[in-house]
């Protein structure tokens, strides 16, 4: 029997759509993957190389000066354990606050619940400014602190709302029921049926904090005032906006390069890889629960 006109136009239509989709999926990858790509490779190439524009896919006159120049510079391996610290102990801090925020306001039966969330949303839209928070930190006795940096933005009302959604979509009232019926508290409920049961939402905001955490220098910026504590994309920063000047001097940063007017070039590109390293490992390991927390936190509760 044959196919009706219709269907096989329909294939036909179907194949070429799917085609399209490819090809431009193809084209997104390699218009984000470059510029990585990109980085990489001038990172492990030879200075006049990359200065010269030779260099486009892969590493000319292939070297490790630019890696090297950077485990000399004090700075960036203060830099790099400051924002260890701080990434470590904020994400620690954002998880913990959110969580204790989210599930009270994922029960139903709690009184005033949607007042309170109408009132935490609203602050997601209207703040203070940054004059009035850089003088509550400072009143605070918080300046120059790694608390300035980890305590303002605690909890994420974006982050909270997508736990939350998924704490009313994701766990069934009978589970909190029975954990109740049992003897359970509200804190033994959430720390003994809840929390295990939610390793998905729970990597998002983990991936979420971490990366904010891990780029984040404005804060720094405004609050600290010793150089010994600044976070590393301060000091990634400073690099690239004076880096002339910052790697002419030589052996009194902590570099030991032959042409260091030169060289810069490449050492501003293998910073910016390992700046990138710690999020691109650990990314992996954390994609397998992110589409689904995502996903699921995001339906409308």
């Amino acid at each position: 029997m044959k196919e009706p006109v219709s269907a096989i136009r329909a294939t036909g239509v179907d194949k070429a759509f799917d085609v399209t989709i490819h090809i431009l999926a193809v084209t997104i990858i390699l218009l984000v993957c470059y510029p990585l790509l990109y980085v990489v490779a001038a990172s492990f190439s030879s200075p006049l190389e990359v200065s010269r524009g030779n260099v486009i896919f892969f590493p000319r006159e292939i070297t490790l000066d630019a890696y090297e120049n950077i485990m000399k510079n004090r700075e960036l391996l203060t830099g790099y354990a400051n924002t260890v610290k701080i990434t470590v102990l904020g994400t620690a801090i954002n998880i913990f606050m959110t969580t204790c925020c989210a599930w009270p306001l994922s029960r139903r039966d709690l009184a005033g619940c949607g007042t309170i969330t109408k009132f935490v949303t609203f602050t997601m839209f209207f703040s203070a400014g940054m004059i009035p928070d850089y003088m509550l930190i400072n009143e605070l006795g918080l300046m120059d602190s790694i608390w300035s940096l980890v305590l303002p933005g605690a909890v994420s009302v974006y982050n909270m709302l997508v736990m939350r959604n998924f704490f009313q979509t994701s766990i069934p009232d009978e589970v909190v029921e029975a954990a109740m019926i049992d003897g359970c508290g509200n804190i033994q409920t959430l720390v003994r049926v809840v929390l295990p049961l939610s390793k998905a939402i729970i990597a998002v905001m983990f991936i979420f904090y971490m990366v904010g955490h891990w780029n984040a220098y404005f804060n720094a910026m405004m609050y600290m005032q010793s150089a010994d504590k600044y976070p590393l994309q301060l000091v990634l920063r400073n690099i690239l906006l004076e880096s002339k000047t910052y790697f002419a001097q030589g052996e009194g940063m902590g570099f030991a390069t032959a042409d260091a007017a030169l060289a810069y070039v490449t050492i501003q590109y293998a910073c910016i890889v390992v700046s990138s390293m710690p999020v691109l490992i650990i990314y992996p390991f954390m994609q397998k629960y992110f589409v689904k927390g995502v996903m699921i936190g995001a339906v409308k509760g």
